[in-house]
């Protein structure tokens, strides 16, 4: 699933190709539980609007228009948003892979999976919203509305603070890693980068979160950050079906430390990586190094 590395990654990307275009044309597949707003309303709504702003907020992103009413977007697992233009052979399934030459499979054409496709009045590249599970999200909000699902967004991960999160977990007996996933309390952290922040940190996903001292709790957040930091700076992580919108591949997945690294050494003390099941995750971590 994309967590805030891609999503900002997407947004600092996509945002050349949709800021200050006029939108002149709209498709969409079928109504389905991908669109919270029906297709129908998001074309007449959205036809000939000129984009003012895109911002983020944890996995969401919001596009302002110029009417002052706002599409919020998430990519939940598999979602991509991309230009017209990237070329990635992440934008075809297994079968088609095998059954186009490599020319044909740079070549990207709409197909049912692409739910939201928008056209421009500058007939520069179109903007595509992709997503082969549906878990992704579409609707529009109209002026000064908000969304359950912003209003219950913790402190964003990239401006949080020690001091919030020792204030936050000090009634919570549940699992440091657990609490860290609850966008309520801070949004944008995922399975990936909640593991890779607490190896860092030094503490152990199991550990009870009322338990970390002040200080653990400002090393946390600071090894957090400067994970999320280095995943924006590499491109986000492409272990399955993130691109960014030009189609290229994120590199983050290559400096993984703990994640997906089950039985293989620690970069740390050469101990074996080991995985766990913790609230129905995977979660990795390093015994010796992680207390």
């Amino acid at each position: 699933m994309p967590e805030l590395p891609e999503v900002e990654v997407t947004r600092r990307r996509i945002e050349p190709l949709l800021i200050d275009r006029r939108i002149s044309s709209v498709r969409t597949t079928r109504d389905s539980y991908f669109f919270l707003t029906r297709p129908a309303a998001l074309k007449r709504n959205l036809l000939g609007r000129y984009t003012v702003e895109l911002e983020r907020r944890g996995k969401y992103l919001l596009l302002e228009l110029d009417d002052g009413k706002r599409l919020m977007l998430h990519l939940g697992m598999t979602g991509q948003l991309f230009s017209q233009h990237a070329t990635s052979v992440r934008l075809l399934s297994a079968s088609q892979r095998s059954s186009l030459s490599p020319g044909e499979q740079l070549c990207f054409k709409p197909d049912q999976h692409t739910h939201l496709s928008l056209g421009f009045a500058d007939r520069g590249p179109k903007v595509f919203f992709r997503d082969v599970r549906k878990f992704g999200k579409v609707r529009l909000l109209e002026r000064g509305q908000s969304d359950p699902r912003l209003d219950r967004l913790g402190v964003d991960a990239l401006e949080a603070s020690g001091e919030q999160l020792f204030r936050l977990t000090r009634r919570r007996k549940a699992a440091i890693k657990n609490v860290l996933l609850q966008q309520s309390v801070i949004a944008g952290i995922g399975n990936i980068y909640a593991d890779e922040g607490l190896f860092l940190a030094g503490i152990r996903p199991t550990r009870r979160a009322s338990s970390l001292t002040r200080r653990r709790c400002e090393k946390l957040v600071g090894s957090l950050q400067r994970v999320l930091l280095r995943s924006i700076e590499s491109g986000g992580c492409s272990i399955s079906d993130f691109i960014a919108p030009d189609g290229s591949d994120g590199l983050y997945q290559d400096e993984r430390h703990v994640y997906g690294r089950t039985g293989e050494p620690c970069p740390r003390c050469g101990g074996l990586i080991r995985r766990l099941l913790l609230g129905q995750r995977s979660t990795h971590f390093c015994p010796r190094c992680q207390k």
